[in-house]
């Protein structure tokens, strides 16, 4: 019981830590605020993001394998592969903001020039889709976990 406690505590805390970090993304992403500063911290940010996108996917894989209710429990289950179908979105959809970040900054480092307005926010939109779409996975777990 204590083994199941702790696993689910680090799925959830690495579900609040993408959160956090993807709303930073989302909040620096705009025309008006951005700076070589801000491009930068948009690219660590990034790269946090993925780091805990692969801690969430890990201790999720972590509590199939080691759970209380064992894998072929959790392989029957609907909402689980909702969820990993949804899972799989979001990381896909990471892709897009991620390459314009890096690309800002080469830009900025070769010839100091900011991004035009539409481009950055497109890249906001992709990380505001993640944004949004992360929300319902975790709706998902709710429903999971009460035996919908």
């Amino acid at each position: 019981m204590t083994l199941e406690a702790l696993l689910a505590s680090l799925h959830l805390l690495a579900v609040l830590t993408l959160v956090v970090f993807l709303s930073s993304q989302a909040a620096l992403c705009r025309a008006e605020w951005l700076n070589a500063a801000v491009i930068e911290r948009l690219v660590r940010l990034d790269q946090i993001c993925r780091v805990v996108m692969l801690a969430v996917l890990v201790t999720g894989l972590v509590r199939v394998f080691w759970g209380i209710k064992g894998q072929s429990w959790y392989a029957s289950q609907p909402l689980l592969h909702l969820k990993g179908t949804l899972w799989v979105a979001v990381w896909l959809l990471s892709v897009p903001s991620a390459r314009a970040f890096r690309r800002w900054r080469g830009q900025w480092q070769q010839c100091s020039v900011l991004p035009p307005a539409a481009e950055i926010q497109k890249a906001r939109w992709w990380v505001m889709v993640q944004a949004h779409l992360l929300p319902i996975v975790a709706v998902l777990a709710v429903f999971w976990a009460r035996g919908w």
